[in-house]
């Protein structure tokens, strides 16, 4: 498993609940590559998992990409984000890829995607976000 600055933070109760957990990474480009667990908690009635759920997968593999890329230097809030929710999401593993597509002086754009494990690309996201300070808005 490559090192990162994700290594210095303490995982936050959203991505426990989310069943997050570091999959791959290429600081130097940006990337990440995320697991999730689609729990059937996370079901609506016709059972699959509810688009809020993943929206919130999306925002915690994109805000980590930039916090990677910039060695924990930068930490992020949404701006904006956008989804397009493509396929049904069964309950079951769910990986997750972000890449920081341009990194500004205050604002970085991310995009990202959701897979099942055969691939189906379940929904895609793109974001801008605030760049803020890490060592000021998050103990390590």
């Amino acid at each position: 498993m490559v090192k990162t600055a994700l290594d210095n933070f303490k995982r936050p109760p959203c991505a426990e609940l989310l069943g997050w957990r570091l999959l791959d990474a290429r600081p130097e480009d940006g990337w990440i590559k995320l697991g999730f667990e689609g729990k059937p908690e996370f079901c609506n009635p016709a059972g699959f998992i509810q688009g809020g759920l993943l929206s919130a997968m999306l925002d915690d593999t994109m805000g980590p990409a930039v916090l990677v890329m910039s060695e924990g230097r930068l930490y992020t809030t949404t701006i904006s984000m956008t989804v397009n929710f493509l396929a049904p999401a069964k309950p079951g593993p769910i990986i997750g890829e972000a890449k920081v597509t341009q990194l500004g002086k205050t604002i970085a754009f991310v995009e990202a995607k959701l897979m099942a494990e055969d691939g189906t690309v379940l929904a895609t996201a793109s974001a801008s976000e605030r760049l803020l300070e890490a060592a000021r808005v998050v103990g390590k």
